[in-house]
């Protein structure tokens, strides 16, 4: 990772060719303990507690390996052709008092990152992930795809190649599938897809996201060399019946997949526990947990049908919630 850090006065720089990727500090790095003093003491407790231990690194958050293995593409590119521009461009979004941001620095210098901190709209955001819904829910209505992510102990992965899952229906795709099967079940469901089969799904909330990497990777194709990135359709749908229309919208939008699985239903769990993918990205709470379950950085889309607003706490949150009851006495 580069070394550098942005000054936040500083006009943005040209991100047309980039992919940029915003966070906020809560998903890159792990800030539970400190978002509890924050919650239960007050902001000057916390400004406090940031700045006596702002030489004590954060832990790794959620989305770290994420970042981490994205950033390790743009070497592979510059192997390939060192003029070439940077690909990803990570943005963090932090509300942390200024006073706090030194220990954030201080961390990411650490892990030799950057920190290029300013706004969505400045950046040309092509994906923000945050553990705040509030956030997450303010960027998707403002056009951007974002994603809630969840804190979990995440593994330690490999960053010889990214490894990115879609969900199909409300992430790659539109809600269409889901709507009609709330409406009719299965009979109507099979029905539709019988009769739109060649008739392209509507976009979903990171399809352009998702179109970008193919962009990315075709770098790699072109010159006939291992490409860093992968990525995986992994769908309930199943591949003997439903999955045509999945296969033929692809092919429609000229968005390459490398991996296309059709579960007909099944549990996501084992096949992302093969997969070990740095992100994971699902509309159903469902098959986020089973992630969580395989310490897997899972971020949930926030969209269609199955998108019921705050459904439940990013894990930690809910556990102190849970405490903070039962240390007063409440059940």
């Amino acid at each position: 990772m580069a070394a550098s850090l942005y000054d936040i006065v500083q006009p943005p720089k040209d991100t047309r060719n980039t992919l940029v990727i915003a966070l906020s500090a809560r998903a890159l790095f792990d800030l539970e303990t400190e978002d509890r003093v924050f919650q239960e003491h007050g902001l000057e407790a916390y400004i406090q507690y940031m700045v006596e231990r702002e030489d004590v690194i954060l832990p790794k958050g959620p989305a770290f390996e994420f970042v981490r293995s994205a950033l390790a593409v743009n070497d592979h590119i510059r192997e390939l052709d060192p003029k070439d521009i940077e690909l990803f461009d990570i943005v963090i979004v932090s509300r942390n008092h200024t006073q706090a941001a030194v220990r954030l620095i201080n961390s990411i210098n650490h892990y030799e990152g950057t920190d290029p901190t300013t706004y969505l709209e400045a950046w040309k955001v092509d994906l923000f992930l945050s553990p705040e819904e509030g956030d997450v829910r303010r960027a998707i209505q403002a056009g951007y795809p974002a994603a809630l992510v969840y804190q979990s102990e995440t593994a330690d992965l490999p960053h010889d190649q990214l490894r990115i899952v879609f969900d199909g229906d409300a992430v790659l795709f539109s809600d269409e599938a889901e709507r009609v099967y709330q409406e009719g079940g299965f009979p109507l469901f099979f029905q539709n897809e019988t009769v739109k089969v060649s008739t392209p799904l509507d976009e979903g909330p990171m399809t352009k996201f998702a179109l970008r990497i193919s962009a990315m990777q075709q770098k790699f194709h072109k010159k006939r060399v291992p490409c860093p990135i992968r990525t995986y359709l992994l769908t309930a749908r199943s591949g003997a019946s439903t999955g045509k229309r999945a296969i033929l919208t692809l092919r429609h939008w000229c968005l390459q997949i490398d991996e296309c699985n059709f579960n007909a239903g099944a549990g996501k769990g084992a096949m992302l526990r093969a997969i070990r993918p740095h992100l994971y990205l699902d509309d159903s709470q469902r098959n986020i947990d089973a992630a969580l379950q395989e310490n897997i950085c899972a971020a949930r889309v926030l969209y269609g049908v199955q998108d019921k607003g705050t459904e439940r706490e990013p894990t930690q949150k809910a556990l102190r919630k849970k405490e903070r009851s039962e240390s007063n006495g409440e059940k």
